[in-house]
């Protein structure tokens, strides 16, 4: 029937999204398994697009990948079943004008943002990197390439152009119905957030279904499954994929001259979003 895209920046929540879907719709007695959270495999992965190809895709260039990708995704929608896809990828447009994410037969997109002040400070640890370069990456046109230790090119290459390019590729994309989950929402009044999340994917609006989901995909439990029983989907050396999940954290990593280059990047798309008030400071979001 068609796809239903969970698009963000890196490290904004989206795995806390599809923790929260995943329970939703099984409905289970227990949290669902952080390993097993099957919606649908990322858009990016090289052996679904070989499987839909029907050839070795590593024996093409990067850009001939990219031609490709649309008609994967087309493939998709021709299923005759809903799926709700992760993706990384910024919305990109071919070199012949075409998005890398066909319209036809998507049935939305969720995008989840977070405070930059705070992706910097997680982003830094997930790649092995100083804050300043974090950074310095959120304010570039960048690719992102993500590995594993079974297959060094477990993904094809994704767009993830500046941070506040990524945002507003998505929630101004013409021709696609999106709506907008900020993370902060999502932890400070989480039943109305993702009640507004299954109200936009056409789902049960069950209160009870909707609180359990909640309670089994808290911070606090997919950090104690990742430490029982690790993260499949944690790239090649990062070891604590849920580090610290708290709104705000950059307040006691950041320095002023960190904050104000984060603002002085993204200052318009961080006002639009309510992370800074009229006089372009920081604000308070709980």
């Amino acid at each position: 029937m068609g796809i239903y895209w969970l698009a963000s920046y890196p490290k904004s929540g989206n795995t806390w999204c599809r923790a929260f879907l995943y329970n939703y719709l099984h409905s289970g007695e227990q949290p669902a398994d952080i390993n097993e959270l099957r919606l649908g495999r990322m858009p990016s992965l090289r052996n679904w697009i070989d499987e839909v190809l029907g050839f070795d895709s590593s024996e093409l260039s990067e850009d001939e990948v990219e031609l490709l990708r649309p008609d994967v995704y087309r493939w998709e929608n021709t299923s005759g079943e809903i799926s709700y896809r992760k993706t990384h990828d910024a919305y990109t447009y071919l070199p012949d004008g075409e998005p890398l994410f066909p319209v036809e037969g998507m049935l939305g997109a969720i995008y989840i943002i977070r405070n930059p002040l705070d992706v910097a400070v997680s982003y830094s640890h997930y790649n092995h990197c100083s804050i300043d370069r974090a950074i310095e990456q959120m304010g570039k046109n960048l690719y992102l390439s993500l590995s594993s230790n079974k297959r060094l090119d477990m993904h094809v290459r994704q767009h993830l152009l500046t941070w506040s390019q990524h945002v507003a590729s998505w929630v101004d994309a013409p021709g696609i119905r999106a709506e907008t989950l900020r993370y902060e929402d999502m932890q400070s009044a989480p039943i109305n957030a993702f009640t507004r999340l299954v109200r936009f994917l056409g789902l049960p609006d069950d209160e009870e279904r909707i609180a359990r989901a909640v309670r089994f995909s808290e911070f606090n439990t997919l950090k104690a499954q990742e430490i029982s029983n690790g993260f499949k989907d944690s790239p090649t050396g990062v070891q604590d994929f849920f580090r610290k999940g708290i709104v705000g954290d950059w307040e006691n990593v950041l320095t002023e001259t960190q904050v104000h280059r984060i603002i002085a990047d993204h200052g318009e798309i961080m006002a639009r979003f309510g992370y800074l008030d009229a006089l372009g400071n920081p604000m308070e979001v709980s």
